[in-house]
């Protein structure tokens, strides 16, 4: 399993990687994933992201409290609101309404989670 775990850690930090340039794909959540799975692959991997000086605080919060920080909140759903309208000028109906659907479900579950 350990080759999995690593392939899939791996994977998640590109992915992580290309949200830090993108303004409308998560870093975050590719990172708590990738540290996940680095802790049952390479440990070594995951002390390097979790003493990373921008985003280790971000990952530990999330690890010790399950708590993302205002700031973080915000960014994201005003991420994703910028993502819906992006789709209603691009692509408009029905594909906004699906913009609209995630926006509304997972700002919701962001909106909720401990500070």
């Amino acid at each position: 399993m350990r080759p999995i775990y690593l392939t899939i850690g791996i994977i998640a930090v590109i992915c992580g990687a290309i949200g830090a340039v993108l303004p409308l794909m998560p870093t975050v959540p590719f990172l708590i994933l990738a540290a996940f799975c680095f802790a049952k692959s390479n440990p070594a991997w995951e002390k390097k992201i979790l003493d990373h000086p921008h985003w280790g605080p971000q990952l530990m919060d999330w690890r010790e409290r399950r708590a993302i920080s205002r700031r973080s909140k915000v960014m994201a759903i005003g991420a994703m609101a910028v993502g819906a309208v992006f789709t209603y000028f691009t692509l408009g109906p029905p594909w906004v309404y699906v913009s609209l659907g995630i926006l509304t479900i997972s700002g919701s579950w962001i909106a909720t989670r401990n500070e």
